[in-house]
């Protein structure tokens, strides 16, 4: 069974935050690398949370979506269902150029914040999480997303996508 995936990036993390953890499912090439991951969230004191942070591996959910949550009897927070989408985008690239180094992955998250966007990048698997806003410059994040693919700087996935997102398919 894969390990769990603590997304403690978040270095501002205020009294109202919690951890809300996300069951994963595990293909058989073992991907995602984990079957838990657990994301920030604000509690809303409604048994919802406002998710505060990009998701590495969790399908389906954007920084800003309001989640309905369980708490089981330990007290750990277990994701529901999506109460309201936030209408941001998740996108996760594998970063290649450099080896996924560093400082290529700062090059990413830079270049990508230029366009609108904000995220966060992880070392062990040369990864970069995007919140892409509807606000952000969708037309051209697509285009440069197929760009550096084509040129073999990054793969990427769509973690979760909007209408307005779809609409600007540049292909």
């Amino acid at each position: 069974m894969a390990a769990a995936v603590d997304d403690g990036a978040v270095a501002s993390v205020r009294d109202d935050h919690v951890k809300v953890h996300f069951r994963l499912e595990v293909d058989e090439d073992g991907w995602p690398p984990a079957s838990v991951e657990s994301l920030w969230a604000v509690d809303l004191g409604d048994g919802t949370v406002r998710l505060d942070n990009t998701p590495w591996f969790v399908r389906g959910v954007a920084s800003d979506d309001i989640i309905r949550v369980e708490v089981d009897e330990e007290g750990v927070r277990w994701a529901g269902e999506t109460v309201r989408a936030s209408e941001n985008c998740t996108i996760r690239l594998i970063v290649l150029k450099d080896g996924g180094s560093c400082a290529a992955r700062q090059k990413v998250l830079e270049t990508f914040h230029n366009l609108g966007t904000t995220g966060e990048g992880i070392e062990q698997f040369q990864m970069v999480a995007l919140d892409v806003p509807p606000d952000a410059d969708l037309p051209r994040i697509r285009k440069l997303l197929e760009h550096g693919d084509a040129k073999g700087w990054w793969h990427w996935e769509e973690g979760c996508v909007t209408a307005a997102w779809r609409a600007a398919d540049s292909r």
